[in-house]
């Protein structure tokens, strides 16, 4: 099912369709005629985001994904990097990982390697998630975010969910009645979130019989919240990013390249390597001649200048990202010395291939 294009990597849309003009557009009544036709005179409207859905994936599977195949829309691009944490962050605040200043999993804040999904560093630093993304989301709005419970008091959640209302959900049947209860009680916009695909993802691959029955649950998922939701009401569904088959014998050791590098940041498939004093410009030769063949060699100037992560980024933004980053072209991800869970992953994303840029939009009205 992995087709990964070798030759010419996505470039988000950050112009046109795209996950972070959906909020601003559902919520903040801006024009969109990409938006897909269910939404026009809706009263209100679900957003259900499923992380890991790339609409790859749901092309591949669309006899088992009955009720996601009947919905209007078309795909969109997600952001530079493809990951769970710049992509949630666009899709809440409307904005580029540029302007948002979350660009990646893993960057370097104030020195340090955050991991922003657990939002801690080395010797349990943790910095203040509104000075490391200032952005409020949902355009100042007090939405309903209708999240997992144990995310409520996460770094990461303060930082791109900041000021939301958050009735938190344990099991799927309860993120169903959550969304019902909150369009009954005249709620005009609910965000959704959901994480089942990409946990799978991750931990089996999109290979064998687990993911297949993973996207079969989202799709009843998305068919219990149309049947609670009333034919007023609009259940759009998104996602933050794709996935990549990768398998754990498929990495690359960055050996070549150590002796250059003075800390490492990013994810797997757009490994961020910030170079030691002096040591920029070979760095990014030595990562051309090592790993041009499977990789998309930028330079973080080459990244902010010609947009790839939005523009207008700070400069302690562009600090964030690598000298030289390495975005996988084929089924490989970069091994980071530093971080030992990643290589247990199965599943990835992060770069810049179709599997992983593109994601469905996707729209129909409840059935109640």
């Amino acid at each position: 099912m992995v087709s990964l294009d070798p030759v010419e990597p996505v470039r988000p849309d950050y112009a046109g369709a795209w996950i972070g003009a959906v909020v601003p557009a559902l919520l903040g009544g801006q024009p969109a005629t990409w938006l897909p036709e269910p939404t026009v005179g809706a009263a209100s409207h679900v957003l259900l985001v499923l992380d890991g859905l790339g609409w790859h994936a749901i092309e591949g599977h669309r006899q088992r994904l009955p009720t996601l195949a009947a919905m209007a829309g078309s795909p969109v691009t997600a952001v530079a990097p493809s990951t769970t944490a710049a992509g949630l962050t666009s899709i809440c605040t409307g904005l580029t990982p540029a302007e948002h200043g979350v660009v990646g999993y893993r960057m370097r804040v104030g020195g340090q390697v955050l991991n922003v999904l657990r939002w801690h560093g080395g010797d349990g630093w943790s910095p203040d998630p509104a000075g490391v993304q200032p952005i409020p989301p949902f355009l100042g709005k007090k939405v309903p975010v209708v999240t997992r419970a144990e995310f409520r008091k996460s770094g990461f959640t303060l930082a791109h969910l900041r000021g939301s209302r958050l009735p938190g959900w344990r099991t799927t049947a309860t993120l169903v009645e959550h969304c019902r209860r909150l369009v009954d009680g005249g709620e005009r916009f609910v965000y959704a979130y959901y994480d089942g695909v990409d946990k799978v993802s991750h931990e089996y691959g999109l290979l064998d019989g687990f993911f297949a029955a993973e996207l079969g649950a989202a799709d009843r998922l998305v068919a219990d919240l149309l049947d609670v939701l009333p034919e007023t009401c609009v259940l759009v569904v998104t996602a933050d990013h794709g996935q990549v088959h990768v398998g754990t014998d498929a990495t690359l050791e960055l050996k070549a390249l150590d002796p250059l590098i003075a800390t490492y940041s990013g994810e797997g498939r757009f490994r961020s390597l910030h170079a030691r004093v002096g040591a920029a410009r070979d760095l990014l030769t030595a990562a051309q001649e090592a790993f041009g063949e499977v990789a998309w060699v930028f330079t973080r100037d080459q990244l902010f200048d010609e947009g790839w992560m939005g523009s207008g980024a700070a400069a302690e933004v562009r600090s964030r990202v690598g000298d030289v980053v390495l975005a996988a072209r084929t089924a490989t991800a970069f091994v980071d010395p530093t971080d030992p869970l990643e290589a247990s992953l199965v599943g990835r994303h992060g770069s810049l291939t179709p599997d992983e840029m593109i994601v469905p939009l996707l729209a129909a009205r409840g059935r109640r």
